[in-house]
């Protein structure tokens, strides 16, 4: 049992997972679209995704909002097309592996656990006047996306 009293059990059986490693995606906008996909289905979260990319859903932006201009029933929210992409490449690894290993229809599975964490920065360097340079880095994501089967 932990501190608020309650555990989360797994059952591997009944899971398939995918990983996506030092991704080229902004951060605060993977974390707002991994919070709007936990908990729905596939093929709901396959039909988000693809409305997010079409430019036809906007992702509301609850933590991350400052200066984000509002959307029509929405508020402040934004399309992050790149970062859908990215986020349905390693929603499809996932349903492949849950292919894979037998499960029946990998449609229906629930997205249990997807998360956006920095990976490690892209170190670069901008030349800048006089003979100098400064740092010119780029942050990656690690995106982690766990199936369930639903009894």
């Amino acid at each position: 049992m932990t501190k608020l009293g309650y555990t989360m059990e797994y059952k591997i059986e009944t899971m398939a997972r995918a990983y996506g490693r030092d991704l080229p995606l902004a951060w605060k906008k993977s974390i707002e679209l991994a919070r709007q996909l936990r908990g729905k289905t596939v093929e709901s979260a396959r039909e988000y995704l693809e409305r997010v990319i079409a430019l036809k859903q906007a992702v509301p932006m609850r933590t991350y909002n400052r200066w984000v201009a509002h959307k029509a029933g929405t508020g402040p929210a934004r399309y992050p097309v790149k970062a859908a992409k990215a986020f349905l490449q390693i929603l499809e690894s996932a349903v492949a592996n849950a292919e894979f290993t037998g499960k029946e229809d990998p449609d229906t599975m629930v997205i249990r656990v997807i998360n956006a964490h920095k990976g490690a920065a892209s170190k670069g360097y901008r030349p800048r006047a006089y003979g100098r340079s400064s740092q010119w880095n780029q942050d990656t994501v690690n995106l982690e996306i766990v199936l369930e089967e639903v009894a």
